[in-house]
């Protein structure tokens, strides 16, 4: 028989682990026909409530159930990889615990893949109950993606993805310590299959995800995935230059022509600002890179396990 890996990273979702296990249990029935046999793995990202003893309660009662536990919190990003490094099967998909990605969806994307595609990715096409702020800035950061970077990354994607066991190993051959998986997906290739659905809301509890959190995300999608800002970096500098020799050309022939002194002391302070905060912004850009650069050759590991069932 294949195994179907079922991937759950969770952090402080003590509320939502059994919820999750019983709504999953109402698509098994469709795998058995299918003669594949089911593991669910779900990796703790080093929570701080009850999360790792609700799993195990399920592990007792359902041997099909793994644990991974962090050491610490590592973040989302290492605990996809966990799970996928970790996993055994032939199919494996990535889920959320908190049902914002149903395991309903679960027959029709194994459908797709029978069809021939190697992944079956999901994409909302609403953002209904995210604060307007937030989506707003969601949809400029794929507008933005779309237009520097060669990698597709969809509007909308979400991290609930089926996939064989080739792309997964494709995947996992990306080793990188600074993780962008919507942008990985992408950069590998393979057929996918895009199944699209309304935004569902939390089953229970709070996102752990705030504006600021999504902010610097999205910096390291950025900054993995395109180097554009470099070439910003370096378009506004030669702009500039231009600008400041067509202004002393300007100073000359109005000081030969009318005789007129240069003068306006407020006038150069908001030049030298300006300049000085340009100069800021391509420093910093330029710093993003060098961070990430200086995390990749320390080489420390994605994450470390405290607990493995």
């Amino acid at each position: 028989m294949s195994l179907l890996s079922i991937i759950v990273p969770c952090y402080n979702e003590e509320e939502n682990v059994s919820f999750f296990y019983m709504e999953l249990m109402k698509v098994q029935e469709f795998f058995a026909n299918k003669e594949i046999e089911m593991e669910i793995l779900y990796v703790d990202d080093g929570s701080c409530d009850g999360t790792v003893s609700e799993v195990k309660k399920i592990r007792e009662k359902d041997e099909r159930v793994h644990l991974i536990s962090f050491s610490r919190n590592f973040g989302k990003e290492a605990a996809m990889f966990a799970g996928l490094e970790n996993a055994k099967g032939d199919y494996l998909v990535l889920m959320d615990v908190d049902l914002q990605d149903p395991p309903a969806l679960l027959p029709e994307m194994f459908a797709h893949l029978e069809e021939g595609y190697d992944s079956v990715a999901t994409r909302r096409v609403s953002r209904k109950g995210e604060p307007p702020v937030r989506s707003f800035f969601a949809r400029m950061f794929y507008r933005l993606m779309k237009k520097i970077s060669k990698t597709e990354i969809m509007d909308g994607a979400r991290d609930y993805r089926l996939m064989t066991r080739q792309m997964v190993d494709a995947i996992l051959s990306m080793r990188e310590y600074n993780r962008f998986t919507k942008g990985i997906f992408g950069w590998v290739g393979f057929r996918t299959k895009w199944l699209e659905y309304e935004n569902i809301e939390r089953a229970k509890g709070e996102t752990k995800w705030n504006f600021w959190k999504l902010f610097l995300y999205s910096m390291d999608g950025i900054t993995a995935f395109s180097t554009m800002p470099l070439m910003l970096a370096s378009i506004v500098g030669v702009l500039f230059c231009v600008i400041a020799f067509l202004l002393i050309l300007f100073i000359i022939v109005r000081k030969m022509l009318f005789g007129d002194p240069v003068s306006g002391w407020p006038s150069l302070v908001c030049i030298i600002l300006m300049t000085s905060g340009v100069q800021f912004f391509c420093t910093g850009i330029l710093g993003q890179y060098l961070a990430k650069t200086y995390m990749e050759v320390k080489k420390r590991p994605i994450y470390l396990i405290r607990e493995k069932l």
